[in-house]
């Protein structure tokens, strides 16, 4: 009961400060199972697409929340979880990697004192040009950890709590480019949109357009600026048979950047 009385006065407050409008330029408000993708800009961004939404899709709609920042306090933690019912991402968009074991010390020789008076013999002389000494395990260069293979275990770590959410029938709103962008366009879309079109093929993607809320609370302060702001959502895709990745990612991004206009 909390919860819902919370989550009415954060609506309230939001759509005070921001207007919170919904634009369903593309495809009308529906009850269906979608993937909501977004422009990203702001810590805000969920809570705006999420006070944009009908009610009825608010409760079947799970926005994705940065993990390092929505959960670093119990109070942001306790509105995320019982409020926005979010899903928890770690930022950086790739599983995590464990470090290799340190290499085993060589072992120690013991040598044994001869007492046989024979000098030891003069070393080979060693040009310095041919000179190729082996460096010590300390010293030598780190070797490149691979990266994950795509449609590895490893690949989909990151994106496991979404398929868990999109299997139980939710809804969820992500933000493909991964991190907030700082120049007003989209950065380039990560991969995890793809594998996920992939994966539920029957899931509907509709694009989003979320306007000046960068400008409601801009990066470093923290007191909100009463600004008017829209989300502008748009006509759905779908990924085409055979389409690849960065063509799939590219006209994903470019349906989002096309809402700007709208």
């Amino acid at each position: 009961m909390l919860a819902k009385f919370t989550g009415w006065g954060l609506l309230a407050l939001i759509r005070l400060l921001t207007g919170a409008q919904a634009r369903w330029w593309g495809c009308p408000p529906k009850a269906e199972q979608r993937i909501y993708f977004a422009n990203h800009q702001s810590h805000l961004d969920l809570v705006m697409i999420w006070a944009a939404l009908p009610e009825e899709l608010r409760s079947i709609t799970r926005p994705i929340a940065a993990r390092d920042y929505w959960a670093n306090t119990p109070f942001k933690r306790w509105i995320t979880t019982e409020v926005f019912n979010a899903i928890y991402v770690e930022r950086g968009g790739g599983a995590p990697v464990v470090p290799p074991a340190p290499p085993e010390p060589p072992p120690v020789v013991r040598i044994e004192p001869s007492f046989d008076d024979v000098p030891p013999p003069d070393p080979e002389p060693v040009e310095p040009w041919t000179s190729q000494v082996e460096l010590p395990l300390s010293q030598r260069a780190a070797e490149p950890v691979p990266a994950a293979t795509p449609g590895s275990l490893e690949a989909l770590a990151p994106l496991q709590p979404l398929i868990e959410a999109l299997q139980s029938g939710d809804s969820i709103i992500i933000f493909p480019e991964g991190t907030r962008g700082h120049t007003g366009m989209p950065q380039k879309f990560k991969s995890g949109l793809f594998t996920l079109a992939q994966m539920f093929p029957e899931v509907v993607l509709v694009p989003a357009w979320i306007d000046n809320v960068q400008r409601v609370m801009p990066k470093g302060e923290v007191v909100p600026v009463p600004i008017l702001c829209s989300v502008t959502f748009g006509a759905p895709i779908r990924l085409e048979e055979g389409e690849e990745r960065r063509p799939f990612l590219d006209r994903a991004r470019e349906a989002v950047v096309a809402l700007r206009e709208v």
